[in-house]
């Protein structure tokens, strides 16, 4: 069995500057594009079953530079919902709630259609997306799923792949344009490479 391959994607003026960023959909700066190409070499040596992106152009676009042309959009890897802390930074939101985390404070609602979600709701959707991953690796030719998203969905994936609590995902620090992998070793899930850039 291939290996779950994690593609945050490359950077944008909000990552940048710590912006909490989910339904902005914001392009890919000039050094994220470059820090998109710069994976192909690292993709193109692995063999790929299923390449799956969240629906935001800034993880379509780093998918394409990458070199991943064949990609399936899945609603589920679009990145948590901030509902109203949508484009702050932490560092104002403690500025107001002090001690305020993401991972186990959730955030407060935001305009219509952007209530925000909790980490049990964000946990629930990286859960649906991990039994497509499963799918994929059971009806694949052995090789490597691939999922293009973003940091904090990214993470939650990975706590709930290694048995965590959606909440796990703190521990994952994940920089942009980068390239992390889960595997297995004794039957276990673990990490395999985590923040690799060429």
């Amino acid at each position: 069995m291939g290996e779950l391959v994690l593609i945050r994607h490359g950077e944008t003026e909000w990552s940048l500057t710590g912006r909490h960023t989910s339904y902005t959909d914001l392009p890919l700066t000039g050094n994220g594009e470059a820090q998109a190409r710069s994976l192909a070499p690292l993709l193109a040596a692995r063999h790929i079953s299923l390449v799956l992106t969240s629906p935001m152009e800034r993880a379509r676009d780093t998918a394409k530079l990458a070199g991943l042309d064949r990609t399936t959009v899945d609603p589920d890897l679009h990145e948590w919902d901030y509902g109203g802390y949508e484009g702050v930074t932490t560092q104002d939101i403690q500025r107001e709630r002090p001690g305020w985390d993401l991972w186990t404070d959730g955030v407060t609602p935001g305009p219509q259609g952007h209530p925000g979600e909790t980490p049990q709701q964000i946990g629930e959707r990286a859960d649906r997306v991990l039994a497509r991953v499963e799918e994929a690796f059971a009806g694949g030719d052995g090789g490597d799923v691939v999922l293009v998203a973003h940091a904090h969905l990214l993470r939650v994936v990975t706590a709930r792949r290694l048995g965590l609590p959606p909440s796990g995902g703190a521990l994952f620090q994940l920089a942009t344009g980068t390239m992390s992998r889960l595997g297995s070793e004794h039957g276990r899930d673990v990490l395999t490479a985590w923040n690799q850039q060429p």
